[in-house]
């Protein structure tokens, strides 16, 4: 992330022009709170839908790795990326409309790995999913280790 930005801009970053593949532009996702230790994200249920009319549990997904990984990236420092190496979802109960928020809280920040409990709500505050994301910081300097 050579074009890092202070997390106020983060919501802009994600949605510049020429970023590559903005999966969490086209989701809809906003940041609305952003630091190592907590992020918080909403996003709309509408357009992110599956056949049932349902928010899709990938959209869930979507969004607790959105939020983990941007944390792991503002934990490892400006000029790292970070990338996703573990997840896991758990969906309590169905969303079919309004906007669902996703709470990232850190559990661990290490040098090598952090891990984020990500809480997604609804509208009325019932908890819809609970993820739990490990993510890899400083991936740039081992990716470039491995470059020949």
């Amino acid at each position: 992330m050579s074009d890092f930005v202070a997390p106020r801009d983060l919501s802009a970053w994600i949605t510049r022009p020429g970023a590559p593949e903005p999966l969490a532009a086209r989701m809809g996702i906003e940041l609305v709170e952003a630091s190592p230790e907590r992020l918080v994200g909403t996003m709309p249920v509408a357009g992110n839908k599956q056949l049932y009319g349902m928010l899709h549990g990938g959209a869930s997904v979507v969004l607790a790795e959105t939020l983990g990984s941007i944390g792991a990236a503002l934990h490892a420092g400006g000029g790292h990326i970070a990338l996703g190496v573990d997840i896991n979802a758990t969906h309590h109960r169905p969303v079919r409309s309004g906007t669902v928020t996703g709470v990232a809280t850190a559990l661990a920040l290490g040098p090598t790995s952090a891990s984020y409990e990500v809480v997604i709500t609804d509208e009325g505050g019932h908890r819809t999913c609970t993820a739990r994301i490990t993510v890899a910081p400083n991936t740039v300097h081992r990716m470039q280790r491995g470059k020949k």
